[in-house]
């Protein structure tokens, strides 16, 4: 943030511009894309689940798809081009359609032991849970 002074002497916050921010328009590859149907958990049975619990701990995953890469032979398909390059995603962008459904998929196959014992997980949002 830099401040910059008005015409009539205010000081005014700006922020300075550090990088791009890119959005891609996917929808013909999402088109394209055979749909994997992996199932969401539903809302309402895990808030049950967490209401029966004294203490609840919220958490949120960041930059969650970025960890999950693309395989090599299939990072063409994220091809991008802008004033600077062609350039392809290594790991999971947002937009594509089956993004949230893999996530998911990789959180309950890492975590399924915990799930709804100690923890619950919907997409980047992980919430653990216990009674003394």
């Amino acid at each position: 943030m830099t401040v910059v002074k008005n015409e009539k002497d205010e000081l005014i916050p700006q922020r300075t511009v550090t990088g791009w921010r890119v959005c891609i328009d996917y929808r013909k590859l999402n088109n394209a894309t055979r749909k994997d149907h992996f199932p969401l958990p539903f809302i309402d049975q895990m808030l049950e689940r967490l209401a029966r619990h004294e203490y609840n701990c919220f958490l949120e995953r960041f930059s969650r798809y970025f960890q999950i890469p693309i395989a090599p032979e299939d990072q063409e398909k994220t091809m991008f081009t802008c004033p600077y390059g062609t350039f392809t995603y290594k790991r999971m962008p947002f937009g594509l359609c089956n993004a949230p459904a893999n996530f998911q998929r990789c959180m309950t196959a890492i975590f399924h032991e915990l799930i709804e014992d100690n923890m619950e997980v919907f997409m980047d949002n992980f919430s653990v849970f216990g009674s003394i």
